[in-house]
């Protein structure tokens, strides 16, 4: 088995196309990256090196435990992130900001991160419908997701499948805030997450390559949205959970 080096993930990370300055989500299979020198340390700061002083690195840190216990068991400084071991070792490190949210906390490092995570208490923006009065909007104008969404972020799907991409979600949310507004008793839509990345995987522009021993997937997050929202007003159906 190879061993993956801090040099061999920052060549892999810029073929495949991640640039000084870009704000990057990440969701990540730790595992999928095969044997690297120092582990998840090094795999962080590959991804810092290649971002650069002006590049926001951003990570899910969930707590993805049972729905009616996420609030109970939610502490901003000790609740773990349940989205995988690379997650939670950026949860942990030193300047790494996470927001305040009991069920989609985002994490994050690089430019301006405290700022970034901010307000996610705010009630501004699209419902949800696991949203819980007393919190922030899961979705909202000001979670994590939504900002990096409004600021052009991109995606890496780092050894994971569309099942983890919880971007979908934020199609979801604004789709129905478009209905609601029409329709004031338009019901919610759960997509099928596997069925919207086969869409996706013919339709969308995507770069495709390996970090480490990971099959990743990199794109632009408002492309991916934007794109299924237009697909949505025509078939919505086939895309049905």
């Amino acid at each position: 088995m190879r061993l993956h080096r801090r040099h061999d993930l920052i060549a892999d990370l810029r073929q495949l196309g991640v640039e000084t300055g870009d704000i990057l989500f990440v969701h990540s299979s730790f595992k999928s990256l095969g044997l690297v020198e120092h582990g998840a340390v090094t795999v962080i700061d590959a991804l810092e090196e290649v971002l650069g002083p002006q590049g926001l690195l951003l990570m899910p840190s969930f707590n993805l435990v049972e729905h009616s216990r996420r609030a109970a068991t939610w502490d901003l400084a000790k609740t773990p992130s349940t989205v995988g071991w690379l997650t939670e070792y950026f949860r942990c490190m030193p300047r790494t900001f996470r927001s305040d949210h009991f069920s989609h906390s985002t994490a994050a490092r690089g430019n301006q991160a405290e700022r970034f995570v901010a307000d996610h208490h705010d009630q501004a923006g699209c419902d949800h419908p696991l949203d819980l009065k007393g919190w922030g909007k899961m979705y909202g104008s000001n979670s994590p997701m939504l900002k990096a969404y409004d600021a052009g972020g991109k995606l890496m799907m780092l050894g994971v499948d569309y099942e983890s991409s919880t971007y979908t979600h934020v199609a979801e949310v604004i789709d129905w805030d478009r209905r609601s507004r029409r329709d004031p008793q338009a019901q919610y839509r759960w997509l099928n997450r596997s069925a919207v990345g086969r869409f996706w995987e013919k339709n969308g522009p995507i770069r495709y390559g390996k970090v480490g021993d990971a099959d990743c997937r990199f794109f632009s997050i408002p492309a991916y949205v934007d794109t299924l929202l237009q697909e949505l007003k025509h078939r919505p159906h086939h895309y049905a959970r």
